[in-house]
């Protein structure tokens, strides 16, 4: 009796007490969210996005996304920075974790050493360690309608190779009915910075200030100049507009950037030819080298622990053969390091690889490179750009266009320090 009464009477209690839940479950963690911005044209986005979507598939602790950047937003985890917006970038340094660092931290192995010199010139620190990646990189070449060259009787298999050649061609393909016979994409990349380190002229003088206004470029404008009164020469924008104009049959020839070869590639309407970038063969040394320029990817400051190692595995998974040889493919894009060229020169086909190993010659034996990049530098990019169309309108001759650019643009940038100026000799 006495015992079941001590039973209740503990029954009871405890049914007053309250309830202790048991230990909830723990929450599984879900991928670690990086957003990759960029400003691609649409084209590219979508042929990126399979690249993208089989990072994701691979694993389940990372999770990258494509988001278009808007002008003045904050940083993402990871940024493909255009070339055009690379010395803004490089003026906010402080927003961004050098990749060196971020590799380091997330433990990953990351050597400047493997990288093909001629894409990281830009992109290392003064210790020569990489603070970005060169994942979109690219130089200009010449395109050639082969259509249209066979039409004007010219040998479409034996494309000009100097800007005199390009002249003669001009003039045989306008007599034979090219309303467009030549035109370009990007003018301040490809006729202000690579005409000068192709051809061993300055664009920055030994103290970094703007030095572009020497005789070989006022030669070549006024060149230009010359073709566009005569109608060989026409001029369509300041961006790619240019690259349309050819891919549709306008015009007969174009000066534009190693990538567009991947697009041209598979045009069942377009027959193009690929070829050097023209030089000037009465200037002495000539031809020296063009130089490789796009797109870096770069990480914000500030980020998680396990943000940095989910970057820093998107950027081994980037940086593998198979990877790069399918951004090769997708976007026409130089691989990054000589492991992926030698990969991509045995995988892709003769026909894809056209393009890259024009682009490969271009780059070679560097002894041009430059420290200053006018078409890095938007408000300089911008002037000269500016003053090339009061020439293509017969405004202002050409020496008077680059002498105005020059002093323009020195008035709105700061002088490169003598450190990193590097003497295009």
């Amino acid at each position: 009796m006495h015992f079941s009464r001590i039973l209740m009477t503990t029954w009871a209690l405890l049914c007053a007490a309250p309830l202790i839940a048991a230990p909830a479950p723990a929450p599984v963690a879900g991928p670690v969210r990086i957003e990759l911005s960029h400003r691609l044209d649409e084209d590219r986005t979508e042929r990126l996005e399979p690249l993208i979507e089989h990072f994701n598939s691979q694993q389940k602790d990372v999770h990258v996304s494509l988001v278009r950047r808007v002008e003045g937003s904050a940083p993402k985890q990871l940024n493909l920075v255009t070339r055009e917006e690379y010395a803004r970038f490089a003026a906010n340094k402080t927003k961004f974790m050098p990749l060196h660092e971020a590799m380091h931290k997330a433990r990953v192995p990351l050597e400047a050493s493997r990288f093909s010199p001629e894409l990281i010139s830009d992109l290392t620190d003064a210790k020569g360690r990489l603070f970005a990646l060169p994942v979109a990189f690219s130089t200009p070449v010449l395109y050639i309608n082969k259509a249209a060259f066979r039409n004007a009787g010219l040998n479409p298999e034996t494309p000009p190779r100097t800007w005199l050649e390009i002249q003669e061609v001009s003039g045989k393909l306008y007599e034979s009915g090219s309303r467009c016979p030549f035109t370009t994409s990007w003018p301040a990349w490809v006729h202000i910075d690579n005409l000068s380190a192709w051809n061993g002229a300055d664009v920055n003088d030994a103290k970094g200030r703007l030095a572009f206004n020497g005789l070989v470029q006022v030669k070549h404008v006024a060149m230009m100049a010359s073709w566009h009164k005569a109608r060989y020469f026409h001029s369509f924008g300041r961006r790619d507009e240019a690259d349309r104009r050819f891919v549709n049959g306008e015009c007969a020839m174009l000066t534009s950037s190693s990538s567009l070869f991947a697009s041209l590639a598979e045009s069942k309407t377009l027959e193009a030819g690929v070829s050097t970038l023209p030089y000037h063969d009465d200037v002495y040394g000539s031809p020296k080298n063009t130089l490789a320029d796009g797109a870096s990817l770069w990480i914000a400051h500030g980020l998680k622990a396990a943000e940095i190692k989910g970057v820093a595995k998107f950027v081994s998974y980037v940086l593998g053969p198979e990877v790069q040889i399918n951004l090769t493919l997708a976007g026409g894009f130089l691989p990054m390091t000589p492991v992926a060229r030698a990969a991509a020169s045995s995988k892709l086909l003769k026909a894809d690889l056209a393009g890259l190993l024009v682009a490969y010659a271009q780059l070679q034996g560097r002894t041009s490179s430059p420290a200053v990049r006018v078409s890095q530098l938007e408000a300089v990019r911008n002037i000269v750009e500016d003053e090339l169309e009061t020439v293509w309108a017969n405004k202002e001759p050409a020496k008077q266009a680059l002498d105005n650019a020059v002093q323009r643009g020195n008035a709105v940038m700061q002088p490169v320090p003598l450190a990193r100026v590097k003497r295009s000799k």
